[in-house]
């Protein structure tokens, strides 16, 4: 069933994009009163008429085939209250219905005999076919992946658009000017060879311009469905991006061939050059709509595979480039340094050796000699292992939830060897021959996400660190790898003061939800891009003072933006009432969800005190560690004053770590 819909798709897709090509391409060659070319449009005409039923009727079977899946039974494909039900409910069935309707007006519009005696009727006429089947082709962006795409959901289908559109001139006209060409080529066709010289030259430039559409739309669509390399490599609809780009090289080979070679030749000498190289230059033509229709297979598998942003990529190689292997390694840093210089200048003879004439041979030589030296000798030094979960996306985001459920798997089941503190002095490493890695360590944030799961998953042989894929549920090695990111990140965050770092946002706050008494909960994440947060982790009575003086300046704080979440660090369900009535607080005194969120922000400050002041973006931007004696309020306003006035310029963290 799955090949059958496949060429369902594939048959509607070319017939519609064959629809535009063969008209557009009569538009482009113009009206002529030669019998050879008239023939030709008279076969195109009726060709038009017949890809116009094929359309019509692979779109029904398309219907019924979706109508069936979308049901989940067979029956359905057959049954019109099930088929009504897709028409009316969902997007891809008001989709159809519109392409259809433009269909049989199309149909109807070439079934009728028209006259086209002046030159008017027939420019009418023509451009008229050229409108109805860019109508009936571009629409499908709407039901295609375009139309799921989140933001700027309508600027995706205007490019998925104009990328149908731009196939239908380029990849439709193909077979169309392959039989003008075929035609003309012949002895008995001299008739029509100047129409067909002008017709060819008019459609290379036209094609260029479609091919240049083709690229840029594209390469938009390849980023927003792709995003990232790994999805490229790693998942089904990656791959066929890979094939589709991989057939689409010989087309634009050929369509370099014909340009450069074979068409200037068509005006030669007709019985000697000219007809020899207009039947070369079809047969050439025909290669190439051959390939363009083995491409629209493709395209037909990548419409029903959902893009790679949305599914999770399994790595394929055992190594990865990565800038991170640099780090600490000054020698290798030179040779990746000197490799890419080397690299550049190889690119740079090899680009002139395309735009110059001469020694071009020597150019292209020198410069991939030049360009492989260069790249043998930068990329080994930037080569990190990999595993086929590397950059797979954590199923568990990077919430205080979660570092605390890995805390306590992490006590449980690694600090034997790793230590209680992840510093790898745990009494279980004494007994191994290489001493367990210590977590807090830089290296553990410049693994991926998926190294640590994979680790987790599978141990490490040669470190003889043991598998818990067996013990561990697949959530919990997540909540793992959350609570060793948090682990690594607050080490590296020793250093962060009371004082904030101007235009440096690097240290993630984890996101935690909590809630106030019996109101609705809440979550950090709401305050992004709306308030500056101040984070308050407290003891009594040790945090008495230092609670009454941001009770009283909580105005001040609320007028420069920012708001106050006091966490007690003992998780007192009556921690409002234990502050006291006098003065009064009016900012966030967290009653559910504190043990969570004291385990995972105590990693990033120990003190009886801590105050994390936490940006728009959702970084913590300063630390302050004391024991909650009352201090100077003017450094902290200074502090939200500054982060006032900074301009954004990095992203808000995405909700898992990678």
């Amino acid at each position: 069933m799955y090949a059958f819909g496949l060429a369902v798709r594939w048959a509607h897709l070319a017939c519609s994009v064959l629809l535009v090509g063969a008209s557009a391409i009569l538009v482009l060659a113009g009206r002529s009163d030669r019998p050879t070319a008239l023939h030709w449009e008279g076969r195109l005409l009726a060709w038009s008429r017949a890809l116009t039923l094929g359309a019509l009727a692979s779109g029904l079977v398309q219907l019924a085939l979706q109508t069936a899946l979308l049901e989940g039974r067979a029956a359905a494909a057959l049954e019109p209250s099930a088929i009504v039900r897709v028409l009316v409910e969902t997007q891809a069935g008001h989709v159809w219905l519109v392409r259809y309707s433009v269909l049989l007006l199309l149909a109807g519009f070439l079934m009728t005999r028209l006259s086209v005696e002046r030159r008017v009727d027939w420019r009418a006429a023509r451009g008229e076919a050229v409108l109805l089947g860019a109508a009936a082709l571009v629409p499908i962006a709407a039901s295609s992946h375009a139309a799921a795409v989140e933001p700027s959901t309508a600027l995706a289908i205007a490019v998925d658009g104009f990328h149908l559109l731009a196939t239908g001139v380029w990849a439709g006209g193909l077979l169309p000017l392959a039989l003008l060409l075929r035609a003309a080529g012949r002895e008995e066709g001299a008739d029509a060879r100047p129409y067909a010289v002008l017709a060819a030259h008019r459609f290379s430039g036209c094609a260029l311009a479609a091919v240049l559409a083709l690229v840029l739309s594209g390469t938009t669509m390849a980023v927003t469905n792709v995003g990232t390399v790994a999805g490229l490599v790693g998942t089904r609809y990656g791959r066929l991006l890979l094939l589709k780009i991989a057939l689409l090289v010989p087309v634009l080979t050929l369509a370099a061939v014909n340009r450069s070679v074979h068409l200037p030749r068509l005006s030669a000498d007709g019985a000697t050059v000219g007809r020899p190289a207009m039947r070369r230059l079809a047969r050439f033509v025909v290669a190439e709509g051959a390939l363009a229709l083995a491409i629209l297979a493709v395209v037909g598998a990548m419409g029903v595979t959902p893009p790679a942003r949305h599914e999770p990529p399994e790595w394929p190689f055992s190594f990865r480039l990565s800038l991170v292997a640099l780090e600490g390694a000054p020698d290798a840093a030179t040779r990746a340094l000197v490799g890419s210089q080397l690299a550049v200048l190889g690119l740079v003879g090899v680009v002139a050796a395309l735009v110059r004439q001469v020694w071009r041979l020597r150019l292209l030589a020198g410069g991939i000699i030049i360009l492989a030296a260069g790249a043998g000798l930068a990329l080994p030094p930037l080569a990190l292992d990999a595993y086929p979960t590397t950059y797979l996306r954590p199923a568990v985001p990077y919430q205080a939830t979660a570092i605390a459920t890995g805390a306590a798997l992490y006590q449980t089941n690694c600090a034997v060897c790793h230590g209680t503190t992840g510093a790898g002095d745990g009494p279980g490493g004494g007994r191994l021959l290489r001493r367990p890695a210590d977590l807090r360590a830089p290296h553990t944030a410049q693994h991926t996400a998926g190294d640590l799961f994979w680790w987790i998953t599978h141990g490490i042989p040669l470190a003889a660190m043991p598998a818990f894929g067996d013990r561990v549920s697949e959530e919990e090695r997540w909540d793992l790898v959350n609570f060793l990111r948090a682990l690594s990140s607050a080490h590296a965050a020793r250093s962060l003061g009371p004082v904030v770092e101007p235009e440096r946002s690097w240290l993630v706050a984890p996101d935690f939800t909590f809630a106030v008494g019996p109101t609705p909960t809440r979550a950090l994440k709401e305050y992004r891009g709306r308030r500056i947060v101040l984070l308050v982790l407290y003891a009594l009575p040790g945090s008495r003072p230092r609670m009454a003086q941001l009770a009283q300046s909580y105005d001040v704080l609320v007028t420069l933006g920012a708001e106050v979440i006091a966490v007690p660090t003992d998780a007192a369900p009556d921690a409002l009432k234990r502050l006291g009535a006098e003065p009064r607080v009016l900012f966030p005194v967290v009653t559910d969800g504190a043990a969570e969120i004291v385990a995972a922000y105590r990693l990033f400050a120990r003190s009886p005190h801590a105050e994390l002041l936490i940006d728009r973006q959702g970084y913590i931007r300063a630390i302050t560690r004391e024991s909650g004696e009352a201090a100077e309020m003017s450094a902290l306003l200074a502090e939200i004053q500054q982060l006032n006035e900074e301009k954004t310029t990095t992203p808000a963290p995405e909700e898992h770590v990678h």
